[in-house]
């Protein structure tokens, strides 16, 4: 294999830029002549666009994934002590949100093959840890966990639905879009994601007029009129430039997920004919729009792999090498090695491939080939 010549990247932003460069620049002279940086119609007008596109009644920009979490939290009343039920498999910010309150981060195991919330794990924590206030089932790498019987499982206990859809925007659970699939559903615009700005921003979606009110307010210090506070909030206003980026990328959404979902096929194919003994990702289509955000494969070998692969110019990620329930920041909580084995299994297995819509069939060829030659 050519090492010295072929290079796929595990994402190209460049790559996606390039056709849309003389509309962004554009649209962002336009704004900075104005000197109209904060909320305004830009936002206003994305917000919209982002609720119709989820169908949901509302959406609210705020300044990142992160905060979209917190305010989320906020919003649901969660506070010092109050107990919140995700997952250890996900990125750090949805335990911190819940960390960064004063709450308690309750952790229950993922579906081995989903890597999302486990029913059936969720079900026994709330059975015996009594009082958990919000329960955040993470939407990870672009397929929505199995909602019907977690929101079951909140109605049981009288909990409020959180949706962690950071990575899944545009992904679909039984025909419903994620962004409504609970009370409230949490988005980010980071770079990387399929609909990344230029920077951070994030996004809610609720179809409760009140509580996207109440959202609102949160990210505005607690206020709905200028000077005037019923609550304590945040700063965590989306940026018009952020917003005006978005609003241009919005339409090829649907054709970047297309291509997204075309490249996972193609990678698909070429396992099964190489019979590599890598495990792809599972996706049940008759519940489930994968929009991978990221294409996760299990993998013998893991790390060793990924050296061959570094060393063939291809590049991957682990998502993510170490649990929350293991983090150091976490060990006041309790948890120890062994309490969520599907959790640590994926740790040590998971490796996430190239899947960006640029990428060509002859990448995706060249990645499942040097894939299969480690294996030979």
């Amino acid at each position: 294999m050519a090492t010295d010549t072929r290079k796929v990247p595990l994402l190209d932003l460049k790559a996606q830029h390039a056709p849309l460069r003389d509309a962004v620049l554009a649209e962002l002279t336009r704004l900075i002549d104005s000197q109209m940086f904060i909320l305004g119609a830009p936002v206003a007008e994305l917000e919209r666009e982002i609720a119709a596109y989820c169908n949901a009644r509302f959406a609210i920009g705020c300044a990142s994934g992160s905060d979209a979490l917190l305010l989320a939290l906020m919003a649901a009343g969660v506070g010092p002590g109050d107990k919140v039920l995700t997952v250890p498999f996900t990125f750090f910010a949805t335990a911190g949100a819940i960390a960064s309150l004063g709450a308690v981060p309750v952790f229950c195991d993922i579906d081995p093959r989903t890597f999302n919330m486990s029913p059936a794990s969720a079900a026994e924590v709330l059975a015996r840890r009594s009082g958990i206030k919000a329960i955040i089932p993470v939407h990870l790498y672009g397929a929505c966990a199995d909602m019907d019987p977690l929101n079951a499982l909140a109605a049981q206990y009288n909990a409020v639905m959180i949706e962690d859809a950071a990575q899944a925007i545009g992904a679909e659970y039984k025909g419903r879009r994620a962004g409504t699939l609970g009370r409230m559903a949490c988005f980010s615009f980071f770079p990387t994601k399929n609909l990344g700005g230029y920077g951070d921003g994030g996004m809610l979606t609720t179809d409760d007029e009140a509580l996207a009110k109440q959202l609102a307010a949160l990210r505005v210090h607690g206020s709905s009129e200028r000077y005037y506070h019923h609550s304590v909030g945040i700063n965590s206003r989306l940026d018009a430039l952020q917003a005006a980026v978005l609003r241009i990328k919005l339409p090829s959404l649907d054709s970047w997920t297309a291509a997204r979902q075309r490249n996972a096929a193609l990678y698909r194919d070429a396992f099964a004919a190489s019979k590599a003994p890598i495990e792809p990702p599972y996706v049940d289509p008759s519940t489930t729009r994968h929009v991978y955000n990221q294409f996760v494969i299990r993998a013998p070998k893991r790390d060793a792999l990924r050296a061959h692969l570094t060393a063939q110019g291809i590049g991957t990620e682990i998502y993510y090498p170490l649990p929350l329930h293991m983090q150091e920041c976490f060990r006041y909580l309790g948890y120890k090695p062994g309490d969520f084995p599907a959790t640590e299994r994926a740790t040590a297995e998971v490796l996430a491939l190239p899947i960006y819509p640029e990428l060509t069939a002859d990448d995706i060829a060249y990645v499942a080939e040097a894939i299969a030659q480690f294996y030979r």
